[in-house]
């Protein structure tokens, strides 16, 4: 027979609600509410298994389309290769949107391509080649309708800094381009092996104070990294700590040229002015989109008209004509530099992984429409695999150039096809042209981009909501910018560890009470007017009992009693009912049952009755399996507090 846990429930029909409050007041006083707690066998273990196994790799099940069809291998080769999923659905007036932002974004791509690979420490046609294959391979296989593909600031110093550890672009240039293309296939390797095993939670790790930390520590030392070609300077260090670099600037004075920081200023105020329009009114981002190619032209037409070598302005120098030559040949597979380009392909690929993923959900999500992180990580590791083999190095979604792509009204990836085609069509016919680029005027470009990457405002919210993700955000600027990117990543990302492990090790416990005027238990300290029941201590536990925080969790429940008798001031123990709520406990493990059992003993021994409520799945299953069901009875566990207090007081009513 129905009864309502809630008393004061009260049913559209007067006469059936008299009924249930008639039982509800028989049976309170007569008998306990009915057991209502599924003892149900315990799965097999493969069904668990397989239970865990799909919520862990597959929790947004992506074969689900593929059932009940009828269309053969139609809709999975559409999900394994997008490109088949809206291309037949192509049209024309789709593509005048994907024309202008692919136009507009490979205007970007030119004067970033060779920044960037300038920042690398690579010959600038490099940033070129890496600004055609890719996008072209991302559109074939790439999730998002929004992401550009190109070449990033963060990623091009790092592996500067890491290959340039074992091998100088200077003493062995030949060497140090081919392990740089050894490292992006191995980045290309692991970015697709992390998404075909399903194992993008890797990626998770990579926080939003860890990746804001890193990105505004990596843009102020890139940003002082350009005061070489802002002063013009020649040599150099190769380090990549801000007191070094500054030194390095303050040291080598006689080589100053004012010509070049004129030049540079004079850029650089232009680029900023432009995103400061863009600001202002953000129907002209487009200003800002094309304000880098500006600033190639007008310095490549500064530079051959005034002849700015002769003044101490230095330029890029020679770019050949021509499409990307196959490099696959160069890949170096000798022993000695494997564990350098390793260190490079696995630490710039879970980077690239972190800010293309995000960077291509944050765009979706402003469509209303999802990403397929697994997809995107399997695209970005095609392209760079095979960007690998055709002369590119590492490449993956930047934020600057999406974010002209999506301003700019692309509504497909054809707009990574169009600018792969403006890309082509630049290294067969113009790349010559860009040989009078002043390095001044790339590093204005770099420089200008970096500015925008420091987010002031974001740390401060850090500072402002959350104490630990200011100090995980710190922890990554200051060791990027005063020791080095990898070490500073590596800190940040261990003080995040740091945090997780101790919410495992001490989590969440609370008392609770019924909160006043309502049915509802919920925490006294949240609530401090609930209200609680003589003689009944009901907490509530807020993460997986296990191993690591069992110890924990035992003693703050003997804390809660010890509590509960300095309160009355009792010389005996006031508590004869612990109502334990693992509403919040999503799984457990062995040593979490036998802490359970040893509480159990531990209160019997003091005359108080322990009993569950509401066990999830999982747990109930190993209480079974256990026999700790059997050890405390099953009329010890219970669905809702509710029935839990009412059958407390019922055992004292007897008891009386």
């Amino acid at each position: 027979m129905w009864q309502p846990a809630n008393p004061l429930y009260l049913h559209p029909n007067p006469l059936f609600s008299f009924t249930a409050l008639y039982l509800s007041h028989t049976m309170s006083t007569e008998t306990p509410t009915r057991n209502r707690v599924n003892f149900a066998t315990p799965r097999s273990f493969g069904a668990t298994m397989k239970s865990h196994l799909k919520e862990t790799f597959f929790p947004d099940d992506p074969f689900r389309q593929f059932r009940n069809e009828k269309s053969g291998l139609k809709k999975p080769l559409q999900y394994f290769i997008p490109i088949f999923e809206w291309l037949p659905n192509y049209s024309l007036r789709l593509f005048k949107f994907d024309l202008l932002s692919g136009i507009t974004i490979a205007s970007l791509a030119i004067p970033q391509g060779i920044s960037y690979a300038k920042l690398a420490n690579l010959p600038p046609i490099i940033g070129l080649y890496s600004s055609f294959v890719p996008p072209l391979i991302y559109a074939v296989f790439g999730n998002s309708k929004h992401l550009a593909v190109g070449t990033v600031a963060a990623c091009s110093l790092l592996i500067a800094n890491t290959i340039g550890e074992e091998v100088s672009h200077k003493d062995d240039p030949t060497l140090y381009l081919h392990l740089v293309f050894t490292a992006t296939f191995f980045t290309g390797i692991f970015q697709t092996l992390l998404g075909l095993l399903r194992l993008g939670i890797l990626v998770d790790f990579l926080s939003h104070p860890t990746i804001t930390g890193f990105m505004g520590g990596t843009a102020t030392l890139i940003c002082l990294q350009q005061l070489k070609g802002i002063f013009g300077l020649k040599h150099f260090t190769t380090k990549t700590d801000v007191v070094s670099v500054l030194h390095a600037v303050f040291q080598n004075r006689d080589e100053w040229r004012w010509q070049s920081a004129v030049v540079g200023i004079i850029f650089l105020i232009f680029l900023q002015f432009t995103r400061f329009v863009r600001k202002k009114r953000p129907n002209l981002f487009w200003v800002s989109a094309i304000a880098p190619m500006v600033v190639v032209i007008v310095g490549c037409l500064f530079a051959y008209f005034a002849h700015a070598d002769k003044h101490g302005i230095q330029i890029v120098g020679h770019l050949s004509r021509g499409l990307n030559p196959l490099s696959i040949k160069h890949l170096n597979f000798d022993s000695q530099y494997i564990p350098v380009t390793l260190k490079a392909g696995l630490i710039t690929g879970l980077i690239a992984l972190a800010e293309g993923v995000a960077i291509g959900r944050s765009f979706a999500i402003m469509k209303n429409e999802q990403v397929d992180g697994n997809k995107e990580m399997i695209a970005f590791g095609l392209m760079n695999i095979v960007g690998s083999f055709t002369s590119c190095y590492l490449t993956t979604g930047p934020f600057s150039k999406t974010a002209v792509n999506f301003n700019a009204g692309c509504r497909t990836a054809m707009s990574n096809v169009v600018m792969a085609i403006c890309m082509m069509l630049t290294l067969l016919l113009l790349a010559p042209l860009f040989s009078y680029t002043p390095l001044v005027a790339l590093s204005a470009i770099i420089m200008s981009a970096m500015l925008g990457l420091i987010d002031y405002q974001e740390i401060y919210h850090l500072f402002k909501v959350d104490k630990f993700d200011f100090l995980i955000c710190m922890a990554g600027f200051l060791g990027v910018a005063f020791i080095s990117m990898d070490h500073g990543l590596m800190m940040s990302i261990g003080l995040a560890l740091v945090r997780t492990l101790l919410y495992a090790a001490r989590p969440a416990t609370c008392k609770l009470g019924k909160v006043q005027d309502s049915c509802v238990y919920r925490d006294t300290e949240q609530y401090p007017g609930s209200t609680s029941v003589n003689g009944v201590l009901a907490l509530q536990l807020g993460s997986p009992v296990y191993f690591a925080n069992s110890n924990y969790i035992r003693e703050r429940i003997l804390r809660w009693i010890q509590e509960e008798e300095d309160i009355s001031n009792a010389k005996e123990s006031v508590v004869e009912h612990v109502l334990l709520d693992l509403s919040g406990v999503t799984s457990t493990d062995t040593t979490g049952i036998e802490t359970l059992i040893e509480i159990s003993k531990m209160l019997q021994a003091k005359s108080i009755k322990l009993s569950i409520v509401n066990p999830r799945l999982c747990v109930m299953e190993k209480m079974i399996r256990s026999h700790f069901v059997d050890k405390i009875g099953k009329e010890s566990i219970f669905l809702c507090i509710e029935d839990a207090i009412e059958a407390s007081l019922f055992s004292e009513k007897r008891q009386v």
